[in-house]
């Protein structure tokens, strides 16, 4: 099939339905059981309008006023208080079972290892590639002929209410066709294509899930597709089964190699999926805590697997005032992240301002311990999900940066105390220096993440060091051989030419055009040669080179700028899943990481696995005590809103404003929707919304009927008369 004119045909058992549900005749008026209805009931029936002059929120597929307004209701009934008559376990996690008592699981096995993973993996795949065969631009694909013939079909034929893999499946494909486009060089740009498309299907399918099903059970629902676990080869074949040893995945009860929707998404950076309104919903509510699950990692440090938690609202209301696992919230941990590192900033500060290269300092002890902790707390963010995730961070290079001077440092501090050198540990020091250029930016990164600047910085520095790596190495040719001319030169004696440290630092004069004395000195290396070489490699390197690395960096922050708000929401999801930690030893603030490593990490060898969680929790709830009581205090009060209280009748209930609200003008403006409206506004809002539709519809019945009479209404009034239809 070539483009969309060639689609295949989808006329599956669903859209032929859906095709006999919405069709209709001029003139007929139907009682849902396929005969007319008599005139004396017409009046009580709703008239069948041409599709063509059909008003969008008269048409089956779309909602009334009325709709729209219970769908609001709905939605706001997500951020509500969860009602008493929802039982929520020991933990505070709602229960699924519709609150039925008894003993729940301490392990909850996989609720979806049922579902046929590969299978719709492989659908998925045949389906889209019998779809597109030629390359289109991802607004081509948006455009409504596109979406009618290719993208509509696909989500109609690939939803399914009870399989929550389907944008699992969609995003693996995603992913696989971005890979294939590298090595596939005659289909690149067609498999971009069909990478696209599995991004555009999956986030209408999202889509769709969200829009029929609302309120706290349509929030759990769009939690499980986005932060399931599932296997690419889940339900294969056995023929066709993996050999896996033991080693390659660490025990997790059943969920080991498992990923999930939000982190396939994070790693094929499908920002217009996750920018889209459900799925921005599912991570806000995981940022903030409401949706709790526990989470699967490559590897942990200091592995806790004893209980496994479903997907599941949480109820701080019947949770335990210390709960530990609160300490994984995004949120939280975001707030922690920020604090241990002005506590580490400060500490680097201090030590530096009281350094002494022959001993150790106490400024410098405290320093040494507490960057341990945090170096060792960033060792495992690395290994949880993975590098490529991890890098998706908007400081994460920051990090990495320090972790390896901290590291260097070190290694040399500890061996120049070893010999007693007084040189090493002065070089030590100075080495920690150039900490200084990465810690205090780091600061602002965390301040201020979702910022513009920061978020093209990161992006431009990727692209300056790929530049600036080839540049290097193209022109050490230069370097090369300017040296080897000076060798030779005459006019300069063999151990009195310039090293190559010498005449690197003239060519990077020469590079950023800050002095040229490589040029003053280039005939001393060769009378022809050497000139003509620096005068080449100036050309190249400030003119040509500076000007294509300008004209890159300019382009990427166009890109960035261009969808801003499309890149903010991405890294506001890779924020939220690398919050939700799986490692116990996240639980343990510098430095008490330190010991939870040294100490708890062998004994976990030595008990069972059920003591081992018993003193493992123990220890993290003695030593977070007060700010686990801090926090639930705090989430009893502000984790879910308030229900909004109804007026019934008479004067507003409404409490007293506070003494700054008597001081704004605009005051009004946001009191007018703290309290639902009253009854008889509401049925009244009812009645004018029933009205105006039946109105819209007789219009255009009455136009209809004009329309098909011969001879009454001439074209002009008929368009005349529909303009005005639709500007009431």
């Amino acid at each position: 099939m070539s483009g969309p004119t060639s689609t295949p045909d989808w006329n599956s058992k669903n859209s032929r339905s859906n095709t006999n549900r919405n069709s209709s005749t001029y003139g007929s008026i139907s009682n849902g059981n396929g005969g007319d209805v008599s005139p004396k009931r017409k009046s009580s029936q709703h008239i069948r309008i041409p599709e063509h002059l059909q008003r969008p929120h008269l048409t089956g597929s779309h909602r009334s006023l009325s709709d729209a307004l219970r769908a609001v209701r709905s939605r706001e009934e997500q951020d509500a208080l969860l009602s008493d008559d929802e039982i929520a376990d020991r933990d505070g996690c709602l229960r699924e079972d519709g609150g039925m008592p008894g003993p729940r699981q301490v392990f909850c096995p996989d609720p979806h290892s049922g579902l046929n993973v590969y299978f719709n993996i492989q659908r998925i795949r045949r389906l889209v590639l019998a779809s597109i065969e030629d390359p289109y631009t991802v607004d081509q694909l948006k455009e409504p002929r596109m979406n009618v013939l290719i993208v509509k079909p696909l989500v109609d034929r690939l939803y399914d209410e009870e399989d929550v893999s389907i944008v699992y499946c969609l995003l693996v494909n995603r992913m696989q066709f971005l890979r294939e486009q590298h090595w596939q060089h005659h289909h690149q740009t067609v498999n971009l294509t069909r990478a696209n498309l599995c991004e555009i299907v999956a986030t209408k399918v999202l889509r769709k899930h969200d829009e029929e099903n609302v309120g706290k059970t349509g929030l759990l629902l769009l939690a499980k597709i986005l932060v399931a676990p599932f296997q690419p080869f889940q339900n294969a074949p056995p023929e066709i089964q993996p050999e896996r040893s033991h080693w390659q995945y660490q025990s997790q009860g059943g969920y080991e190699g498992k990923l999930t929707a939000l982190e396939v998404a994070i790693i094929s950076e499908s920002k217009m999926f996750l920018s889209g309104s459900a799925s921005q919903k599912v991570i806000d509510a995981v940022y903030r805590g409401r949706i709790v699950y526990t989470p699967t990692s490559f590897l942990d440090i200091l592995p806790d697997h004893y209980k496994h938690k479903p997907i599941s609202l949480y109820d701080p209301r019947q949770a335990p005032l210390l709960n530990q696992y609160r300490l994984i919230v995004p949120r939280t941990r975001n707030i922690l992240e920020v604090t241990q590192f002005l506590i580490l900033l400060g500490l680097y500060c201090l030590c530096m301002m009281r350094q002494d290269h022959a001993v150790f300092t106490s400024a410098e002890a405290l320093f040494l311990v507490y960057a341990a902790g945090w170096t060792l707390d960033e060792c495992a963010s690395m290994l949880e999900h993975g590098w490529q995730v991890h890098t998706q961070e908007l400081w994460a290079f920051l990090d990495v940066a320090f972790v390896v001077v901290y590291i260097v440092y070190l290694g040399v501090r500890i061996f120049g105390w070893a010999v007693g050198d007084v040189d090493y540990g002065r070089q030590a020091l100075d080495i920690l220096a150039i900490a200084a250029p990465i810690l205090f930016p780091r600061l602002a990164f965390n301040l201020m993440p979702e910022n513009m600047l920061f978020i093209a910085l990161r992006a431009m520095m990727k692209e300056f060091t790929a530049l600036t790596i080839i540049a290097v190495w193209c022109f050490g040719g230069f370097l090369l051989a300017l040296k080897w001319l000076s060798m030779g030169s005459s006019k300069v004696d063999f151990n009195d030419s310039p090293g190559p440290i010498t005449i690197s630092k003239w060519m990077l004069w020469i590079w950023f055009g800050l002095d040229g004395t490589g040029i003053q000195e280039a005939p001393a290396f060769h009378e022809i040669l050497g000139p003509a070489l620096m005068v080449i490699y100036a050309f190249l390197g400030n003119t040509l080179f500076l000007t294509v690395l300008v004209s890159i960096l300019s382009n990427t922050f166009s890109k960035i700028a261009a969808d801003a708000t499309s890149e903010i929401q991405f890294r506001r999801a890779v924020s939220t899943f690398e919050g939700v930690k799986s490692d116990s030893l996240f639980a343990y603030f510098p430095p008490f990481n330190l010991f939870a490593f040294v100490v708890l990490l062998p004994l976990k060898f030595v008990v069972s696995a059920r003591w081992f969680h018993k003193i493992n929790i123990t220890i993290v709830r003695i030593l977070n005590a007060p700010l686990l009581i801090a926090l639930g205090w705090y989430e009893r009060r502000a984790l879910w809103k308030p229900v909004r209280k109804k007026t019934i009748g008479g004067p507003s209930k409404r409490v007293k404003w506070g003494f700054w609200s008597n001081f704004n003008v605009h005051a009004d403006i946001q009191a007018v929707f703290e309290e639902e409206p009253p009854q008889e506004v509401l049925d009244k809002i009812e009645e004018e919304d029933d009205l105006e539709d039946a109105i819209l519809e007789n219009s255009f019945a009455g136009l209809r009927d004009r329309s098909m009479s011969p001879g009454s209404v001439r074209p002009r009034r008929r368009r005349r008369r529909l303009s005005s239809v639709w500007q009431e």
